[in-house]
């Protein structure tokens, strides 16, 4: 990646140009081009502002960050790149069809693997309730299992139907 470190009322250093250097080469595992990263250094006062802006073929990722100190500033800023770079890999991956797994509409929740093993895919909305709520939400449903949040707890737990029509519940140790 071909980068250009600029600094704008600080005086230039070999040190952060050589670590933010060395930060962003890290990112090219990420980028299918070349991409061109420009980088300004700032301070105002006591703010300590980073700014990355990084270009490439089909893409521009900009991110700044400000704090009391230049090297957090930048560790900062590198991480809001590192997600958006991440994410835009993804949908790019996604739009060619890369992913080894396919969700489909709630209608056809089931799909067939390379390996002929049917995964289900069903997304659900779960909402806070304690639990005698939640078997009174299970009495009513068809389902063999109700995914909620315990509102006690703020965590999430399952109910279940049991073979000997009892009722299970799965909950997470604390």
């Amino acid at each position: 990646m071909h980068t250009s470190v600029t600094f704008k009322n600080i005086d230039p250093s070999d040190n952060l140009r050589a670590y933010v250097e060395e930060k962003l080469n890290r990112f090219d595992r990420f980028l299918d081009s070349p991409a061109e990263a420009n980088v300004v250094l700032s301070v105002e006062k006591f703010r300590h502002i980073a700014e990355i802006n990084i270009n490439g073929r089909k893409f521009n990722i900009v991110g700044k960050e400000a704090t009391s100190d230049m090297y957090s500033a930048i560790d900062m800023v590198l991480d809001k790149i590192s997600k958006q770079l991440k994410k835009n890999k993804e949908k790019i991956r996604d739009r060619r069809g890369g992913a080894k797994i396919n969700q489909f509409t709630p209608e056809s929740t089931s799909f067939e693997e390379s390996d002929s093993k049917k995964v289900m895919v069903k997304n659900i909305e779960y909402k806070p309730m304690d639990v005698d709520e939640a078997i009174m939400q299970m009495d009513l449903i068809s389902d063999n299992f109700l995914v909620f949040s315990n509102s006690r707890t703020d965590q999430i737990n399952v109910l279940y139907r049991r073979k000997d029509g009892n009722i299970g519940l799965i909950q997470p140790n604390n």
